[in-house]
């Protein structure tokens, strides 16, 4: 039976049961008991859709595309509230373009209806918000849930999205993507922060956040903080005395490879808004709730955005029950060992370099980019890269270059030779062409982030580690980082995203020569420069394949978080940007659709690619990135058709348009002050893609069109 019949079938039935009153009914349904991992009270609470709400926090449309966000009254105690508000307001506006001349209002936003229809709405969206821990018991794990029920959910049509954070952000990190289109669709949203979300430990203070962001003492949090760094007194002390100030966090330091159970936290979080759904419309006799609403009738896509989407994928691979009937993803961060013997062409151009780890990519990136950054192709001619703030400092990239040149790992005898060898390194290890000119910005903006993070992720390593020669804190001053001022501090849970640099929280390099520095500015000891950290970068690609406790763990953490490839048949859609610079598709996208080509004998999986799309579009119109408006148009819009499709494809048997690729034309005009974006600019997946932008596989060959 297909998915739509089923879905159909099944409503019909949960509404039929749910008409049975008295003692008749439920006699064939199972008591609504509550999942045993979830641990602690939960937490409820109702919004009117007027003062606050579930989208927007109560700042509506006008308030989450305007001006600063919200700052609490007290700012050094804020509630409950004001942090999940501000939450809401950063996390939105992290994945979302919110300019008004990118499409903000009139693509998309909480304006724009189901239908797609621009609206004088604001919004807002009343319901029920119910958020609640899952753990082993031992507070280790503390994986928060969260599922969002609106007002407009109908029982007798039920439907449930997954919202599963992008990054390392927290429970809130894609209520602006997957979140935003469930909620207008009257689905509820299931979310989880995976066990990456924006959890610290403030060593020098010994204090934590728990689940709603309040920072309390780890002693009073107990095994109720979001994160706790798990060090003994003797161990806290000592690292305390000899690093003074600086921070753990939940994603680099929780030694629990969460990226491991990424899956299986999505699946738990539709578990629990079952759970939910059902407690509130769930047959009710004699105070008993009984399980009413079932997977076999609920249309229940999994979805969200880069590490988000990668989780929903592995979810619908770990799949056992039949809890998700189809999946709509954008940019996943997914890794996978590629069929033996795959070939992948871009036009006449074959791939030489393709599903790589997302470290190995990373760590080639941190290494290699900074010098790349001053290849001829990067700063000039018809692809010349993204001035701005964000860009690495020349003297810095010219003193990596040097380094890399005395290593032999890039040839030339002056600096542009230097670049040049290393920005061909990168294109040749998978980058393509069309991330060129955001390399720099990258670099800057990303890079080194993700890079520390997961080496210590992958690597399980406690943050007394200071694994090669890092620890995060605020800017040193003679060496020695200060704390936190105490409204940032007190605020961290709202307006960080779980990967420093943020929110005051920089990489520090310890073993910077002269004392502890920001990472960005120190001082290599091997070189004696001012070369972003060069030391760092190659203690942190080797790694890969030395022998050490470190290495040996981190390599095989890595193979425990590999996806299979086997959607079981479900259908699924893959979007992402040809210009992706941080998970490029031949790591990702492209190896992944191969494989499940090659693996799932129902496959139903589409690729749709978008030229001149990346993987940050709130960088699009960003002062401190100019020349993204110009050369780029947001993926959210292919996003929002990709569950647009799936939804017609789960609801009418409507078949999915064939994988293709999809030719945008960019804004142009001058970078920084790029004209409005028009529906011209982005034309919609095509049901019938002409031949010359289809994307095929067959005999091992994956075809992409230019």
């Amino acid at each position: 039976m297909s998915a739509f019949m089923r879905a159909t079938l099944g409503a019909s039935l949960a509404f039929a049961l749910a008409g049975c009153g008295g003692g008749g009914g439920h006699d064939d349904l199972p008591a609504n008991t509550a999942p045993p991992y979830l641990k602690g009270n939960i937490i409820s609470s109702t919004y009117d859709g007027t003062s606050n709400d579930l989208l927007t926090a109560g700042l509506g449309k006008t308030g989450l595309g305007t001006g600063a966000c919200p700052a609490p009254a007290n700012p050094a105690s804020p509630t409950t509230t004001e942090l999940r508000t501000i939450a809401i307001c950063n996390n939105y506006r992290a994945l979302v373009d919110v300019a008004a001349n990118g499409g903000y209002g009139t693509l998309y936003g909480p304006n724009v209806d189901a239908s797609g229809n621009v609206t004088s709405s604001e919004g807002k969206i009343a319901g029920e918000e119910d958020i609640v821990y899952a753990d082993d018991g031992s507070g280790r794990q503390n994986v928060t849930l969260m599922v969002q029920i609106p007002a407009t959910f109908d029982p007798k049509n039920p439907c449930i999205v997954t919202a599963t954070s992008s990054g390392s952000r927290g429970v809130y990190g894609a209520i602006g993507t997957a979140g935003e289109w469930g909620l207008k669709r009257g689905c509820a949203v299931a979310y989880t922060d995976k066990g990456t979300g924006n959890g610290y430990h403030d060593l020098g203070a010994d204090a934590v956040d728990l689940i709603q962001g309040q920072r309390v003492s780890a002693a009073s949090a107990g095994t109720g903080a979001e994160f706790n760094a798990s060090l003994n007194a003797a161990d806290l002390a000592a690292y305390n005395s000899a690093f003074p100030n600086r921070y753990a966090f939940k994603n680099a330091h929780s030694q629990q490879n969460p990226e491991a159970t990424w899956g299986r936290d999505t699946l738990r979080s539709i578990e629990f808004a079952f759970y939910m759904i059902n407690q509130k419309y769930g047959e009710n006799v004699n105070g008993t709730r009984y399980q009413t609403i079932r997977a076999d009738g609920t249309v229940v896509i999994a979805s969200s955005v880069s590490n988000g989407a990668g989780a929903a994928l592995l979810a619908a691979e770990q799949d056992t029950t039949g809890l998700i009937d189809g999946v709509a993803v954008a940019e996943p961060n997914i890794q996978v060992n590629p069929p033996a013997g795959l070939v992948i062409k871009r036009g006449n151009t074959t791939v030489t370099t393709f599903g790589k780890t997302l470290y190995d990519y990373f760590t080639f990136a941190d290494l290699y980019e900074p010098c790349a950054s001053l290849a001829t192709a990067a700063i000039g001619g018809g692809s010349a890269g993204i001035p701005g703030v964000t860009t690495p400092n020349a003297t810095a990239a010219a003193n990596r270059c040097e380094a890399l040149a005395n290593h032999g790992l890039v040839s030339g005898s002056t600096t542009t030779e230097r670049a040049n060898d290393a920005l061909n390194k990168m294109i040749a290890y998978g980058w393509e062409p069309d991330s060129i000119p955001f390399m720099a910005s990258h670099y800057s903006l990303a890079v080194p982030a993700v890079a520390v993070t997961y080496a210590n992720a992958y690597a399980k390593a406690s943050v007394k580690d200071n694994l090669c020669g890092y620890s995060f804190g605020a800017t040193p001053v003679n060496g020695v980082p200060p704390p936190l001022s105490a409204a940032a501090a007190a605020q961290l849970f709202a307006t960080g995203n779980g990967v420093p640099p943020t929110s005051g929280i920089n990489i520090i390099n310890n073993n910077s020569v002269g004392g502890a520095a920001v990472d960005a500015a120190s001082v290599s000891p091997s070189t004696g420069k001012a070369d972003l950290n060069f030391d760092g970068a190659l203690c942190m690609r080797e790694l890969l394949t030395s022998s050490s406790p470190a290495a040996v763990t981190l390599r095989a953490s890595i193979d425990a978080l590999k996806g299979t490839g086997n959607l079981h048949g479900k259908p699924a859609i893959i979007v992402q940007g040809r210009s992706d610079t941080l998970l490029p598709m031949n790591h990702t996208s492209r190896p992944y659709y191969a494989l499940n080509k090659s693996v799932d004998a129902q496959s139903q999986l589409q690729l749709y690619e978008i030229t001149n799309a990346q993987h940050f579009d709130a960088f699009i119109d960003n002062a401190a990135a100019p020349g993204y408006d110009s050369r780029l148009v947001p993926l959210h819009r292919y996003f929002l058709q990709a569950m647009d499709l799936m939804w017609a494809r789960l609801k009418n048997g409507t078949a999915l348009p064939p994988s293709q690729v999809v030719h945008t034309t960019p804004r142009g005009g001058t970078p920084g002050a790029a004209p409005a974006i028009t529906a011209a600019n982005v034309p919609p997946i095509s049901a019938t893609p002409a031949a010359g932008s289809s994307i095929t596989f067959s005999g091992n060959v994956l075809t992409i069109p230019d």
